[in-house]
């Protein structure tokens, strides 16, 4: 199957500049994608022109991840209903840096040509803006770009109006496509169906500048079922940064997909076969067999095997039972934010330590003492995952008890879980 059957089959093809993709696409060529680096991260809208690329590159075609080092400090206005924040130059290069190293883990194991990440800053920072206006901007009609989705509405809007700092975007985005054609011999962008107007825009400057044919396709922006959008201005956004949304609640995000949503998900964000995804889909039920392979493959992919591991140590650990102690106070933190807990002072874990009964009551896992002695009885209590057994009333947990010497979970029946911390 060739790239471009590849890509239609998953449902990534929205709009195409040729009618013979097909064919464009049967032989080896080099394409490109942007990634804005107006916030620190990439977040999971990225991940369907991530994936593109991914299917581009294991079909053998030579991929350019282009972070916006200059493009940045512009701001693309493509779907944007008022005028972006713009960043000053150290927080643009601390964000560039930060996702080129994002793309950098992504592509780090799949086969095919090496990524190759670049920065349009090298060609953009050093333009001077008379040559720029003669050289770009003569081949560029205002009463065309007005008409641009991607201004067309700020345009027209008494309220935000738009800049001639946004405005100017499209010729930068058609700039860097030229640019890449002259450097590496560029022949195609991929793009959110958003950037439609930026395509082509690019698409018409190469053949104006270079006398060249170039391609533009476009995918439709990620959304769940009831249309809504994944980005990095939305609320509850997940990001592939870490420290942004961690692992473990990336993992969670993906999990708990909509059956409606999971098997679009499959085929947009893995590069499992269409009877694997056939299949799960046809499972689609209680087990959830679809959403764990959905949220397996994109935590293993952007956060790696280790990091994988450790969140699927965590769920079963919390959700099936089993020893939470070599998970680690991180990801127990998010992993519990929801449930029940209270601070105790640290030097009650000094010593002789602290009864469990007392932590019970005082946690709500037990209405009260006397209750809390009766479910140790009966075994009904678990600490740091470790069932207790039938335990004395008098059992106590000491400071070496302590998660990262901060964190006691104490468990409840099966899943009711209580975090202590010390302070």
């Amino acid at each position: 199957m060739g790239a471009f059957e590849e890509l239609s089959w998953r449902g990534f093809v929205q709009q195409t500049t040729a009618e013979n993709m097909g064919e464009v696409l049967a032989s080896p060529l080099t394409v490109y994608s942007g990634f804005d680096p107006s916030a620190p991260s990439l977040h999971a809208g990225n991940l369907v022109p991530l994936m593109m690329l991914t299917h581009m590159r294991r079909a053998g075609h030579k991929v350019l991840p282009l972070v916006g080092g200059a493009t940045g400090m512009i701001g693309d206005p493509s779907g944007k209903s008022s005028e972006r924040q713009l960043l000053d130059a150290e927080r643009l290069a601390d964000n560039t840096g930060r996702i080129r190293g994002q793309i950098e883990r992504f592509f780090a194991n799949d086969e095919g040509p090496p990524a190759q990440i670049v920065d349009n800053l090298d060609w953009l920072g050093n333009v001077r803006l008379l040559e720029f206006l003669r050289d770009v901007g003569k081949h560029f009609a205002v009463n065309q770009m007005i008409q641009r989705d991607s201004v067309k509405q700020r345009f027209e809007s008494r309220e935000a109006g738009i800049s001639y700092t946004e405005f100017s975007y499209m010729l930068l985005q058609a700039y860097d496509f030229y640019e890449l054609h002259r450097r590496h011999g560029c022949r195609m962008q991929l793009g959110a169906s958003d950037q439609w107007g930026n395509i082509v825009s690019g698409v018409d400057l190469v053949r104006r500048l270079a006398g060249a044919t170039v391609y533009g396709l476009t995918s439709p922006l990620l959304t769940d079922s009831t249309g809504k959008k994944y980005g990095k201005s939305e609320k509850g956004a997940v990001f592939l940064d870490p420290k942004l949304t961690s692992p473990f609640a990336f993992y969670q995000f993906w999990l708990n997909s909509a059956d409606a949503d999971v098997g679009r998900f499959l085929r947009w964000l893995t590069v499992r076969p269409a009877e694997e995804i056939a299949a799960f889909e046809a499972s689609l039920g209680s087990e959830r067999t679809a959403q764990k392979a959905l949220a397996e493959d994109l935590t293993r992919r952007v956060h790696g095997d280790a990091e994988l591991a450790r969140v699927l140590r965590a769920t079963e650990a919390l959700f099936g039972g089993g020893d939470l102690r070599g998970i680690g106070g991180d990801i127990l933190d998010e992993a519990l934010a929801a449930a029940p807990s209270i601070t105790v002072p640290r030097s009650r874990f000094d010593g002789e330590g602290a009864l469990v009964v007392d932590l019970l009551a005082e946690v709500g896992a037990c209405p009260s003492k006397s209750d809390a002695r009766r479910q140790l009885g009966a075994g009904g209590v678990a600490v740091n995952g470790v069932p207790l057994g039938t335990a004395s009333v008098d059992t106590r947990v000491t400071a070496k008890d302590l998660i990262d010497g901060r964190l006691l979970v104490l468990r409840r029946g099966k899943r009711n879980n209580y975090v202590i911390r010390a302070a």
